[in-house]
């Protein structure tokens, strides 16, 4: 019974009735591209969900994150881009480290989940945002990246084989009228091309992307995760989806 209305990219959400007092809120922050050259899952985009948050008769600006770019050759991916509304504001997911050589640090960067950490050596997932997300997985000397955190979990550690690290598990919602996963972590690099990894998320979720799987200097980490934003209003009985391509 509730009405949905989709607006892609960032907008205004303006409360004219004053008797709608407080609304429901999804807000997920674009998810990061995983890092190049057998590199770290992406971390997913921050995760903040609540309910009776209060809002009066004026125009709120909205910013819905763009996901972050995955890497060529040994380069840190992206970070994801940050989601507003109101006083909530969720923090892009944290970028995979890249192949620690030539042009990458390899640690994950930090964000509203971490990135996996790069292969290559022993090197730290990023870490994520309390209330928001988890850590990223550290890599080993194996040549494997560590998973991108998620919301619900942390990306596992690299197990040193070309077995792919799994992202951290994403978080549920139902806001929108339907259960839907949001800000699952990226895969660490795995052969062939992260099967059995979980977190290559489909956009507008706000996972994060997988690291590259090919040891070459064309071969990308995955980018994925643009952002999406819900605001769910009670007495109306409507729904607001606000989501980027």
């Amino acid at each position: 019974g509730k009405t949905i209305h989709t607006f892609e990219g960032s907008g205004h959400f303006t409360v004219t009735n004053p008797s709608l007092t407080s609304v429901d809120y999804l807000v997920v922050a674009g998810g990061a591209g995983g890092g190049g050259n057998r590199g770290g899952g992406g971390g997913a985009g921050g995760y903040l969900t609540g309910t009776g948050a209060p809002v009066t008769t004026q125009s709120y600006a909205v910013t819905v994150g763009a996901g972050g770019g995955g890497q060529n050759r040994a380069v840190d991916a992206g970070n994801g881009g940050n989601s507003v509304f109101s006083t909530f504001t969720s923090i892009g997911g944290g970028g995979g480290g890249g192949n620690w050589k030539p042009g990458g640090s390899g640690t994950g960067g930090p964000g509203g989940s971490g990135g996996g950490a790069g292969s290559i050596t022993p090197l730290a997932g990023g870490s994520g945002t309390a209330g928001q997300g988890n850590n990223g997985g550290d890599s080993s000397t194996g040549n494997t990246g560590g998973g991108g955190g998620g919301a619900g979990g942390a990306g596992a550690n690299s197990t040193g084989t070309a077995t792919a690290a799994p992202g951290g598990a994403g978080s549920s919602s139902s806001i929108s009228g339907s259960s839907v996963t949001y800000a699952a972590g990226g895969a660490g690099y795995g052969t062939p091309d992260n099967t059995g990894g979980g977190g290559s998320a489909s956009n507008n979720t706000g996972g994060g992307g997988d690291g590259d799987a090919v040891l070459s200097t064309s071969g990308a980490g995955k980018s994925f995760g643009g952002a999406v934003l819900i605001i769910s209003v009670f007495v109306s009985s409507a729904v607001v989806l606000i989501a980027s391509l």
